[in-house]
Formats: C-alpha cells, structure tokens, sequence
C-alpha cells in the first residue's frame, strides 16, 4: 500500500500531469496550484537576491514553474493577477543577465498569456519593443523582433486594429525622429517593411515611418529607408504571388482514389481536406480585391520630400554616403519626379558630371535622368544633357555598346519631352540606323519610330515615312507645345456601345419584336438601366423633409428642358441626319454661334484619338466624314454604367479587331504591339539600366569562351549531354507537359508496320483513275469538314 501511495504523490508532483488535471477540474485542485504557486514566489525571492549566482537546478525548477503557472493563469485569475507585471519587472531589470533558457521561457510565457487574453497587444509590445532595440544578444533580438511581428500579425488577423497599430506606428515614429543620427530606428524600418510586405500595415503612416528614415543622417537607415521606396512594392507582390500559389488539387482523382480503393479513415480525411481546400480557393476568388496604392502614392508632399533627399544627401558635401548609395537616392528622386511630375531644375545640372562612358554605372545614371524627365520639365534645361550625351557616348569612334546605350537613353528622354531634341541633332542621330552594327542600327530605328509619332515635322520628308506624311497632310500631326495636357476618355468606347447596341437589337429580333426601339421601351431600358436594386417604402411618412420653394415662372427663370431618354451610338448616328442644325448643336453640347449651319459645322478633332480610330479613317475613305464625327461624340456609356471584367476584355477585342494591325504580317503585328506597350509603359513601373543598355548585347562580338560557356549551359543537371531536338519535338514536350493529347495523325506513326503493310500495298497498286479519284475525295472531304462534316462547328 506504501508503494502505491508513493506512485501517487510522485504523479502529483508531476507538473504536466498536475497541469492537465487543473485544466479538467480547477476548483479541486486548487490547493496544489495554491501550493506550487507559493513554491514559485519563494523560488522568485531567492532567485532575485542573486540572479548571478543561481545554481542549474535551482533555475531548472524557477522555468518549469513559470510555464506551469503561464499555461493554468486563466483558471486562476485572481489568484495570478500579480504574476504578469512579476515577469514583466523580471525581464525589463534582468534581461542582461539571464540564463538563454530562462530568458526565453518568460518571453514565451508572456505571449502565452497575450494569447490567453490575460495582458494585451498593447503591453506586450511596450514591454518587449525597448528590449529588442537595447540588448546586445543577438538570440533576443531575433526572439524579440519576431514575436513583436507575430503578435502584430495575430492582432490584425481577423480584423484591422486601427487603435494598436496606430500606437505601435506612433512609437516607431518617435523612435526615428527622436534620434536620426542612431542606428536605433533600424528596427523600426525593419519591423514596418516586413508589415507592409505582409499587407498588414498599408496605411499613409507607415509611409511617412520609412519617409523619415530615408531622410536620417545615419547612413545605414537612410539606405534602408530608400530601398523601401525602391523595392518594397515589388516584395509585396512577390509575397502575394507566392501566398497565391498553392497546389491544385485534383478533386475527380482523388474521388476516383476512394471509389476503387479501400475505404479508410485516411482517405476519408484526405478527401475533407480536399473538398475545404477547394472551397477556401472559391471563397478567396470571390473576395474583393484589396486596393494596395504604391508608396509613392501614399506620400503627403512628395516635393518637398524630394528636394530634402535631393539637398540632404547628393548636394550636401557632408554626406556620409558612398557612389552605390548616393545612387540609390537619386534613383528615388527621379522617380518621384517623374511621377509626380515635380519640379527640381538643380536636379538636371546634378547629372552632367556622370554622363560619360568612363563612369561607373552610367547606365543606371542615363536611366535616372531618363525617369525624372516629364512633359512640364522645360526644354531648355534638358537640351544641353541630350547634346551631352550624344556627344560623349554616340560618334563614329565611339564603341558599338556605348553607341547603343548612348540613342536608347536619348530616346527615353524623347519620349517623355519630345521638345528636348533640335532638328540638327535629330537628323544626324537617324542617320546612325545604317550602322553596320545590329545594336546601333536598332537603336536609331528607335529613336526615328518614336519622333515619327511625336514630331514628324523635325524630321526630313524622305524619313517620315507614310503613315506621318498622311497624318501631316491631314493635319492630325500637329505640332506638340510645352506644358499641353492631352484630355482623353477611355480608348474605342464607342465601339463597345455599338457592340452593346447591335447585341440588343439582335435579342429583339430572336424574340419577334422589331430592332427598333421606341420612346416608351426606351425609357424602361433606362430605368431598368439605372436601377441599383433599392426600393422606396411608398407607406413611408416624408412630411417635414421637404420645403416649399417658389416655382421658376414666379422667378422669372425659364424652366429646364425635359431630359430626353439616352440614346444609343446607333440611334444618334442614324438619327443624325433627320434631326435639324440646332438640335444637332444641342446634342453635342456645342452652342457657338458660328457652328448654326450644318455645312459649316466641323467636330474638333479629339488629341486622345486612338491609333486604330486613325486606321478606320484610312479603310473606310468613302465614310471619312461619317466616322469622324462618330469618333468626336463622347459615349456615355462609361458616366452611365460599371465597365465589368468582361466589357473591358470585349472592348480589348473591339479595339484589336477595328486596329489595321490585324491586316498586318505576324512580324510587323508584333513591332507595331511592342512599340505601342513601349509608348504605354504605366508610370509606376522604374526604368531600369538594362533597358537602356537594350540591344547592346548584339553589338557584342562572341568569343570562343561565351561559345564554350553557352554549350556548357545546355547540359542536364546529371552532366550528361542534353539530346538535340528538333522544333516539333520541343513542341511535342511542351504538350505532354501540359497534358494535352496528340493528334490522329501523329498516333498512326506510332502504329506497328505490319498492321500498315496492307494499306501501303494497296497505295502501290493505284491506277492514275484510282488515284485521281482519291485526291478529288480527299479535296471534298476537306470542304466539308472532314469525315464528320463538322466544318463550322
């Protein structure tokens, strides 16, 4: 019985068992936790008296202790109300001298007790935060930084906590400005990088965070600060991308699995996971997207954030920052010049000095200035760094790469000022596109392409090309003025209405009813239109809501015209013949008084016309009149309708279907779409140093160690020698890695001899009849549609 008795006391003492069996039945326990719990403040005292001199065992037992309170405290709470603010004073005085192990313990136990609700976010991180930026054990550092992040991360899990984050965004703030030139604030750039990289914090305030450490004189935090600017939008893409793609699962596989095989718990579990697997992919696809402005957009007053970097650390001669970093800083400044279209003329003198081949990353440099180059920066200040480009980087001694970098950078400067270049240097610039060399020739084709959209007037009558001198015939090339802002709706709208109209009218017709729609149709298509699925109480009670106001006869003011119902692009193109001269002014909104005879009247010719709007002119010669003035009218679908997903991509193919590239080879169709996308690059997107760089690699003369290197490139992972294939074969790869399936005609080529052996003797013995006669039926097989007859299906 001893023995037994023994046992017993031996399990109770047992921590883990005691603490399993307080989670099942606290009130009977209760004496035992009393009992550890005075055990646990006994062991506190002497622990504190000397924390240096605490033998193994004696810290052994405080730590098992601690866990074992941390784990019950909510079973207790009145009886541990002390043991949070206990552990809190132990580890804000001790910290430096702690064992690791014990350390540890009561920084987890405190996030024990965050999770059990006990003490908040907001003490935790109060408490942890001043550690994390004063120890020097790195081991705390990295517990400390990310249980700060993981606390942050589970606070904003379910729903945005505006009020911790707004405090915690406050203390890293301060953090930052209170001391610039300490490499404290590190952690503060370091902890709102990694938030915003995770979507979490996406606010203007965690903005203006990395905005003051790009503006600290400490050199290691400016560049943390700036890299953010840079980079930090892209890694938030990433981490989306890579959150995004998860393993498919093969739902009928896996219910095929189950069907044929023996049933189990495993495969029943396997095929839950599946089935909620799939419908946490449903439930994210019909989540709204959430709208994640750039940095840059997010800024209060990017100019006056840009002339501080610009003054604070490229014209300061105090600046701490080396080459790379000052790089770095300038890249950001240029962007947001260029974006924001801000105004810095020192900035365009700052680049002078560095536009020589001989400098050190001077493709990133011509790629800076190429991105703080914008409509509004004035001529005059541009035109000396193009001539100093092209005079230091493009002559006929110059080398082929720099020659080539030198007319791309030229080009994307052109391309955002088209004003910068004069006539004299144009021309001799496009002579460079009967180079020997690829790189340069492509280069200067460029260069020539881009000012035959832009400035066609600045180049000689032989380089114009066909399209410009039309257009300069014609008088759509006009002659592009500093600071003009092209006003332009949205690109072939009009052809969606009329798709949308002609869609209409066929659904009618299937229907009986004639294609013709008439006042009082209209008018419910309207309403019908424009209802937003709200409905009005008509029992609701409005006395007191409205006031009675003289009527506008009383006034002596004339009373509105009735609104007429909307009409559609083709209702207003086939009633704009029968309806009179000042109905026609009314409609378009145009009431000069010079426009009161049609014959007079001529529609302004709209900047933001598109380039296949041109081609349709050019097409339909006969129709010119008739297709511009339907061009000129503003369609009012976009004011009177959301655009869905599936409008846009039907206006995509409307646009490509009207364009003339369609009419084009496959090689022009595709230079014309890079040009155009080159033309149309967003404004976000940073120009980097390989894109001016471009063709340089053709001008590169490959030697036999790049030939040897490229062979080695194509060997397999195993150094075995990879077999050459042919163009169908890496086709037929491709489809088998995409598990699509072959065709007929290639499964007969895998067919046994034997079993063609009749067919191809019996090819042999054909007369000329016979074998006419196969040729003529094979010729009306294809007419039909193959054997089945399914031609058009």
């Amino acid at each position: 019985m001893k023995r037994k008795v023994g046992a017993l006391e031996k399990i109770d003492a047992d921590l883990v068992s005691l603490q399993s069996k307080i989670r099942r039945d606290p009130t009977s326990y209760k004496d035992d936790f009393i009992a550890q719990y005075q055990q646990h403040e006994s062991q506190k005292d002497v622990f504190l008296k000397a924390p240096a001199s605490a033998t193994d065992s004696s810290i052994t037992s405080f730590r098992d202790l601690i866990d074992f309170i941390s784990h019950v405290a909510d079973c207790y709470p009145s009886l541990t109300s002390q043991f949070p603010q206990d552990l809190i004073w132990i580890l804000n005085q001790h910290h430096e001298r702690l064992e690791t192990e014990l350390r540890e313990k009561i920084v987890g136990s405190l996030v024990l007790l965050r999770r059990k609700d006990i003490i908040d976010s907001s003490k935790l991180l109060n408490t942890i935060f001043p550690i994390l930026i004063s120890t020097s054990s790195k081991s705390l550092r990295t517990l400390l930084f990310q249980k700060c992040l993981s606390d942050l991360r589970t606070s904003n899990a379910k729903t945005t906590n505006h009020r911790l984050n707004r405090m915690f965004q406050t203390t890293l703030y301060n953090l930052i400005t209170s001391d610039s030139s300490s490499s404290k604030g590190i952690w503060a750039v370091k902890i709102t990088r990694e938030l915003w990289k995770r979507q979490i914090w996406t606010d203007s305030k965690a903005v203006e965070i990395m905005k003051e450490a790009s503006l600290a004189e400490n050199e290691k935090l400016a560049v943390s600060g700036v890299r953010f600017f840079l980079g930090g939008d892209k890694e938030r893409e990433e981490q989306e991308e890579e959150s995004s793609d998860e393993k498919d699962v093969d739902m009928g596989k896996i219910k095929h699995q189950v069907c044929i095989n023996k049933k189990t718990r495993k495969k029943a579990k396997m095929v839950d996971t599946a089935v909620a697997m799939i419908k946490k992919k449903e439930r994210k696809k019909k989540q709204p997207h959430p709208l994640n402005f750039s940095a840059f957009h997010l800024l209060h007053d990017p100019q006056g954030f840009a002339e501080l970097l610009f003054s604070k650390h490229l014209q300061n001669n105090k600046s701490r920052l080396n080459l790379e970093q000052k790089l770095l800083v300038l890249q950001l400044i240029s962007r947001l010049v260029g974006l924001h279209k801000l105004t810095i003329i020192s900035l365009y003198s700052y680049f002078i000095k560095y536009l020589t081949p001989r400098q050190p990353s001077v493709t990133s440099f011509l790629a800076s200035l190429a991105q703080a180059t914008h409509s509004l920066v004035p001529p005059d200040v541009l035109e000396p760094l193009v001539q100093k480009i092209a005079n230091e980087f493009i002559s006929e001694a110059a080398a082929a790469e720099v020659a080539s970098s030198g007319l791309n950078a030229i080009r994307e400067i052109c391309m955002r000022q088209p004003l910068a270049m004069n006539d004299t240097l144009l021309q001799d610039l496009v002579m460079y596109r009967k180079s020997k060399d690829k790189g340069v020739m492509m280069a200067a084709k460029g260069l020539l392409s881009l000012y035959r959209e832009v400035g066609a007037n600045m180049l000689k009558k032989r380089d114009r090309g066909k399209d410009a001198a039309i257009g300069m015939r014609n008088g759509q090339h006009a002659a592009q003025r500093f600071g003009e802002e092209v006003a332009s709706g949205i690109e072939g709208l009009e052809l969606l209405e009329q798709w949308k109209e002609e869609e209409r009218q066929k659904k009618r017709l299937a229907q009986g009813l004639s294609a013709e729609i008439d006042e009082d149709e209209a008018l419910a298509v309207i309403e019908e239109d424009n209802d937003d699925g709200w409905t009005v109480d008509e029992d609701s009670d409005d006395s007191g809501s409205w006031i009675n106001v003289d009527s506008d006869d009383d006034n002596g003011l004339e009373k509105p015209a009735k609104k007429k119902p909307r009409q559609s692009y083709a209702e207003k193109q086939h009633l704009g013949t029968e309806q009179s001269d000042e109905e026609f002014l009314k409609d378009n909104n145009n009431g000069d008084a010079e426009n009161d005879k049609r014959d007079s009247y001529e529609p302004e010719k709209q900047s933001g016309k598109s380039d296949e709007d041109e081609t349709i002119d050019e097409i339909k010669e006969p129709h010119k009149d008739t297709i511009a003035t339907a061009a000129d009218q503003i369609s009012s679908l976009a004011t009177t309708h959301i655009l869905t997903p599936a409008d846009l991509a039907k206006l995509q193919e409307l646009r490509l279907a009207a364009g003339l590239n369609t009419m084009l080879p496959n090689n022009q169709r595709k230079r014309a779409a890079t040009h155009k996308s080159t033309l149309n690059r967003h404004i976000d997107d940073p120009l980097t140093a390989a894109e001016i760089e471009g063709l340089a690699i053709l001008s590169k003369k490959t030697t036999k160690q790049d030939k040897l290197a490229r062979a080695k490139e194509g060997k397999a992972a195993d150094g075995n020698e990879a077999k050459h294939q042919s163009t169908t074969a890496k086709r037929k790869e491709e489809k088998v890695a995409q598990g699509k399936s072959t065709t007929n005609k290639e499964k007969a080529r895998k067919k046994n001899f034997v079993m063609m052996l009749g067919k191809a003797k019996g090819k042999q013995k054909r007369s000329l009849v016979d074998q006419g006669k196969v040729l003529k039926a094979h010729v009306e097989r294809g007419k039909r549609g193959g054997r089945r007859g399914n031609k058009g299906k």
